[in-house]
């Protein structure tokens, strides 16, 4: 995270898990218009370890196996997982899997590995003692018992194996070397040979802990370094030292996918776009972005098309085009303001979240953390990017998870498959485009996993496969599902704007109208909006973005009718 800008026994029981209960949210996107929705999750089916089959992270079988992480922090100055003077640990990771991830990148601090006296001497009760964090001490001795007089890396290892009790896979993240907030250009903590960034200690320190965790199965990765930043970073460096640390966390750990962040607080990777990275193993490789709002200068001063191409282009160029060349993109840091209310963050959420689900990347949501023992000198305070509140148990904003199920779902990749098929993504509210209950010649926004698999062909959307193609009835009115006019202009939809998420069709004046959703959710089409260089309107309503698949999505029509054939499909049983 960059501190320039402010913000608050291994496996269960296979058929426990497929028959627990599943958590309800509530979800209101717009008035008069709410409903329960299910947190949809699956019983991890992977054979670790993990590696990479061009740009996808594939399990020993070579079905793909999609990251859709949470960041846990354990690298503040307590050096220990925050939340756990809250909630007992396995509640915490019981939560993170109710949620729908599948995945923490817990933090470290190089510290834990290089002071063996704060590792090994210290444990969470004399931590939480040297920082008068008295009210955690108690906390910590209703919640975790079990934890509180054992040393800070056994309190790190409690937490790994806890979450692999829970089908859990981690992602051991060095976030920095001395235990603190992170990041800024002048912490000593940046780039190699800053104050408290020694590349030998640091590489030293990465062994140690790749063999630390040598063994235990859901380890599946290590990210060797948040965040490379300062007025030291330059690219001949990065190549010399992450080659290095990478080549020993492979030697001390085999079986660990290898994350490597670029310069720039890790917005940019474009400088290995002509120069390789040369390791002496292969099929290990994982590149890693971050992007947030304030990574592009101010969203809420101008236009939201337009600075959502403008940044759709950076991120092509300082990353996207890793996955062309056949390496894993991990998005492993990007989140909001989960309060609803930063204009900044409301209109960044709907570009970020369109690009992931259309390049369908791994990721990792900054962050599960609802408030932190002590950070920047302040204690208890609140973390309003998290998930959870402060309470360490409610979610902060159901809303919010609705808006990244279908980016926690996997659409392509290796393994067995369907014919391609597209979703029409709303970003916006994290909702598809789905034929009504009540009259299906209409449409309306539901889960994705209720629509049927479209086509996006001559720019004529049709369910696929079926002669029904997308129809617009004037501006204002709700477009309708055509059988007779698949030809006609009115079916015709082309992809406009600098965001290429608006959907338009000319009318035969030569306006364009675009579609969108009404205060019941119903999808028209209205007089497209906010297209170009007007920074005081919102366009989101009428993103749409259009989604290509390969996999069914759980609970699908497509899925169901797969479900339904005898045998049953190889596809379903990979999934």
């Amino acid at each position: 995270m960059i501190v320039q800008h402010t913000r608050e026994t291994r496996k269960h029981n296979f058929i426990q898990a497929m028959t627990r209960k599943e958590p309800k949210h509530m979800f209101c996107f717009l008035p008069f218009f709410c409903f329960s929705f299910i947190a949809q999750h699956t019983v991890p089916n992977m054979a670790y370890p993990l590696s990479t089959s061009s740009r996808w992270i594939v399990d020993e079988n070579g079905q793909r196996v999609k990251l859709a992480c949470v960041n846990w922090p354990s690298h503040l100055q307590p050096v220990v997982a925050e939340g756990l003077s809250k909630q007992p640990v396995d509640v915490v990771a019981k939560k993170i899997v109710e949620m729908g991830f599948n995945c923490v990148r817990l933090t470290w601090a190089l510290d834990l590995m290089t002071n063996e006296t704060l590792a090994n001497n210290v444990t969470v009760r004399q931590s939480f003692q040297s920082l008068g964090l008295k009210d955690d001490i108690v906390g910590f001795q209703t919640n975790n018992p079990s934890i509180i007089d054992i040393s800070l890396i056994e309190a790190f290892k409690m937490v790994v194996t806890t979450l692999g009790d829970n089908d859990v896979m981690v992602i051991l993240d060095n976030h920095l070397t001395k235990p603190g907030w992170c990041c800024a250009n002048n912490d000593g903590n940046g780039f190699f040979g800053d104050k408290f960034f020694d590349p030998t200690e640091w590489t030293a320190a990465l062994s140690k802990m790749a063999a630390t965790f040598d063994g235990v199965s859901n380890v599946v990765g290590m990210s060797l370094r948040n965040e490379l930043r300062g007025p030291k970073q330059n690219a001949n460096d990065w190549f010399k030292y992450m080659q290095q640390g990478a080549e020993a966390v492979h030697a001390a750990n085999k079986n660990v996918l290898v994350i490597l962040s670029g310069l720039s607080f890790d917005a940019d990777l474009s400088f290995v776009r002509s120069r390789p990275v040369k390791l002496t193993f292969t099929k290990k490789l994982v590149f890693e972005l971050h992007w947030y709002s304030f990574s592009d200068g101010n969203w809420a001063t101008n236009n939201p098309n337009d600075i959502c191409g403008q940044v759709l282009n950076r991120i092509r160029n300082g990353g996207e085009f890793l996955l062309d060349k056949g390496f894993p993109l991990f998005l492993s840091e990007f989140g909001i303001d989960e309060r609803g209310g930063n204009a900044d963050d409301n209109r960044y959420f709907g570009c970020v979240s369109s690009w992931a689900a259309g390049n369908d990347v791994d990721w990792s949501l900054w962050a599960l953390t609802g408030s932190y023992y002590l950070r920047e000198g302040k204690v208890g305070l609140v973390e309003y990017y998290g998930v959870l509140d402060s309470d360490w148990v409610s979610v902060r904003n159901s809303s919010f998870l609705q808006k990244i199920t279908l980016l926690q779902s996997q659409l392509q990749g290796p393994g067995p498959s369907t014919d391609a098929y597209n979703l029409v993504f709303h970003p916006y509210t994290g909702f598809c485009l789905v034929r009504s209950l009540n009259d299906t010649t209409m449409l309306t926004l539901g889960p994705c996993n209720s629509s049927e698999p479209w086509s996006y062909t001559k720019q004529t959307l049709r369910i696929k496969d079926q002669p029904l193609c997308l129809q617009r009835n004037g501006p204002g009115n709700r477009v309708t599902m055509n059988k007779t006019s698949c030809s006609s202009p009115g079916s015709v939809w082309q992809t406009i704007s600098a965001s290429k998420m608006h959907l338009a069709s000319t009318a035969s004046n030569n306006t364009s109208i675009c579609l969108d959703v009404d205060a019941t959710n119903n999808v028209v089409a209205n007089a497209c909006k906010c297209l170009s260089k007007d920074s005081s309107c919102e366009p989101m309503s009428q993103w749409f973005k259009i989604i290509k698949a390969t996999r069914p999505l759980k609970g699908s029509r497509l899925y169901k009718k797969l479900e339904n054939l005898s045998p049953k499909s190889e596809l379903l049983k990979a999934l």
